[in-house]
């Protein structure tokens, strides 16, 4: 038997130090679609939307002199949509215990709760999409919805889009499958897609609008749907809905509060994150249904 003449690789790693990194949650997505579309204060937790009725609208150009001038009306809608926020809301707890003995070289309340707000946003973005009152799934004019010519998302499909959300139109939002399948087709006709650097990434783009992906939108039977605003209030678009100024805020519309100690030691808090999304005009969004994303091409 041979005797050990050096320090062995585990009995070395007693006497080291090991680099921890922060817990890391594999769920969280970059949330680009939050970041695009511009949020709007709301002062008591309603946001209404007020439009003017379509009437008929009487004007003259360069009227004769001394002839009677048209009577102009905009009557305002009786009836005025309104937004509620809802909330996304959980409590965690921690063993003071715990928390007072290993908190060393990392909080473990602020790693804890640095999860749930991750967990929080990803919720927020998803009720973004598929909150059955304000989602923008449930939202999509049906004047605004046209479908794919083949299924697959094709160059034609997407002016077609264009096409109908036509009033500055600020980007597509797409499952990444999705944008695979129209890249896919546009290299297939030989006019791969431009991209541009958005938030340090790059995007592809068509006729000069980004396409924005999210893994939340659905895909079911290998179809999904392509997504199409205009956002901003002056522009009469998209604009998410937040409420500032929130007891115990640590970042626009969510707060984090402690509720105390319970008597088995833990400590309690409560995260609560408002939102509501509205869509000011029908104009404002518009859908592309039955984009088929499993369609591959062979090349010889």
């Amino acid at each position: 038997m041979t005797a050990q003449r050096t320090l062995g690789e585990r009995a070395a790693r007693q006497l080291s130090n090991t680099t921890k990194t922060p817990p890391q949650w594999r769920g969280a997505t970059p949330r680009w679609l939050v970041q695009m579309i511009p949020w709007a204060p709301v002062e008591a937790g309603v946001y209404r939307v007020n439009q003017a009725l379509d009437a008929k609208f009487d004007v003259k150009c360069s009227p004769e002199q001394g002839e009677d001038l048209p009577l102009g009306l905009s009557d305002y809608e009786p009836n005025p949509r309104e937004y509620v926020l809802t909330s996304v809301t959980t409590t965690i707890e921690v063993d003071t215990r715990i928390s007072d003995l290993f908190r060393s070289p990392m909080d473990q309340v602020k790693e804890q709760l640095t999860l749930a707000v991750e967990k929080l946003k990803e919720r927020q973005e998803n009720e973004v999409l598929h909150n059955k009152t304000y989602g923008l799934l449930h939202n999509v004019d049906p004047d605004m919805r046209i479908k794919t010519r083949k299924g697959p998302p094709t160059p034609d499909d997407l002016d077609e889009l264009i096409a109908t959300v036509w009033k500055e139109p600020a980007f597509f939002l797409a499952h990444p499958k999705a944008i695979a399948a129209f890249g896919r087709e546009c290299t297939r006709r030989g006019v791969p897609p431009p991209t541009v650097s958005l938030f340090g990434s790059p995007f592809l783009t068509w006729r000069g609008l980004p396409l924005v992906p999210t893994d939340k939108l659905p895909i079911k039977d290998h179809k999904s749907q392509i997504l199409l605003m205009r956002v901003g209030e002056r522009k009469r678009g998209v604009v998410g809905l937040f409420q500032p100024g929130l007891p115990g805020e640590v970042s626009p519309s969510l707060s984090v509060r402690m509720m105390g100690i319970n008597q088995k030691g833990a400590a309690q808090y409560l995260l609560s994150l408002y939102c509501s999304i509205a869509v000011l005009t029908h104009d404002a969004l518009g859908a592309l249904d039955g984009v088929v994303v499993n369609h591959f091409h062979e090349y010889t």
